[in-house]
């Protein structure tokens, strides 16, 4: 299928995509959340010209061909822009051959373990256990990820004495049957990672998220090496190369793409590869209720090599207030600490009416 028109729908904070091909068939994607009005301008000036009206058959190469056109812009907003077409035309493929997302990717439609995410510092640790212990008796979690130390933080804490607090409290709050994670956020040094790794260790969490600036991969390498607790990372990371370097020399135990941030379905799927083959796990960041949690669903019923659970944000209005109304469904129903993948065509969720009317809006088409 060849491409006839590229349209935007983007507000500050989120842009939905529609494709449309020559034969009329569409779909819709979604470049990364944040400054998404921004990706969007980007899309139009340097993705859509490399790629309307080309055969999207191979889409690996496709998007490789936008990567070397503008190979003077190896950044983190090309591949969101990209990200945007990409997913975009995996729905269209979906609604044509009338299959969700993960059976064309060799999965199927079910349900998946998902772990409460906490997006939250500037709340207490007894409070912070207090709402998850909550949704743990009413959603049937039975994973939880808080946050430590304060992001990119320096070695500084959100205020001092945090990061010593929430660990023991989340434990004793949850039990021996739960699993706990925890993310630094590119907080600490790696002497400062090791002592609250340590920490970690003794309270029998089981994931250790960007314990160090993410960019300094011999700073997490050498964490890792020292702790016997799961180091993970990769979430920031849109550059292929690094990640081949990330998985050669192991600087993490589990591996965390964002399809947005990557670049899209095709790109992650690529990384996903390269874990498989280092025998890693891959555990897909995805820390809001846009379509990236959808897209991350439809990966994880499909892959080799998955991680145990899927990233679920607990956040609502009050932190996300740009997440309210974008689809004319829920697709986001937790039951016994799971979501589920539908057997609707493509991603199954169209977008509201009433918020795309809101949106700006911008089209790119063949002339």
């Amino acid at each position: 299928m060849k491409l006839k028109s590229i349209e935007t729908f983007t507000t500050p904070d989120v842009g939905f995509v529609r494709v449309t091909s020559e034969d009329g068939a569409q779909g819709w994607g979604q470049v990364s959340t944040y400054h998404s009005d921004i990706t969007c301008q980007v899309l139009h000036r340097q993705v859509a010209p490399w790629m309307l009206g080309k055969d999207t058959t191979d889409l690996d190469d496709l998007l490789d061909l936008v990567t070397e056109r503008e190979h003077k812009f190896p950044g983190s907003y090309l591949r969101r822009a990209m990200a945007g077409v990409d997913t975009a035309i995996w729905d269209m493929r979906g609604k044509v051959a009338g299959k969700p997302v993960a059976e064309l990717l060799g999965g199927s439609a079910g349900t998946l373990r998902a772990y409460a995410s906490s997006m939250k510092r500037d709340i207490t640790p007894k409070d912070e256990a207090a709402r998850l212990v909550a949704l743990r008796d009413r959603d049937g979690f039975d994973a939880f990820k808080v946050r430590a130390g304060a992001e990119v933080g320096r070695d500084q804490d959100e205020w001092p004495g945090r990061t010593e607090e929430i660990i023991p409290t989340m434990r004793r709050a949850m039990g021996d049957d739960v699993a706990l994670l925890i993310d630094a956020n590119s907080c600490y040094s790696p002497k400062r990672a090791i002592e609250v790794g340590r920490i970690l260790e003794a309270n029998g969490f089981s994931h250790y998220e960007e314990p160090c600036p993410y960019w300094e991969l011999e700073q997490t390498k050498e964490v890792t090496d020292a702790l016997d607790i799961d180091v993970t990372g990769g979430e920031q990371d849109c550059d292929l190369p690094t990640w081949k370097r990330m998985i050669d020399m192991r600087a993490v135990d589990i591996v965390q793409p964002d399809i947005l941030y990557l670049g899209g379905i095709s790109r992650t799927l690529r990384v996903v590869k390269m874990a498989e083959t280092a025998g890693l796990p891959v555990t897909p960041h995805c820390a809001n209720l846009s379509m990236v949690t959808l897209f991350t669903m439809h990966l994880m019923r499909a892959i080799h090599g998955a991680g145990k659970y899927l990233e679920f944000s607990i956040e609502g209005a009050d932190y996300y207030p740009w997440q309210v109304g974008l689809f004319t469904h829920d697709p986001y129903g937790i039951k016994d600490g799971k979501a589920t993948v539908t057997n609707e065509p493509g991603w199954g969720v169209d977008i509201q009416p009433e918020w795309l009317a809101k949106s700006k809006y911008q089209c790119s088409g063949l002339k």
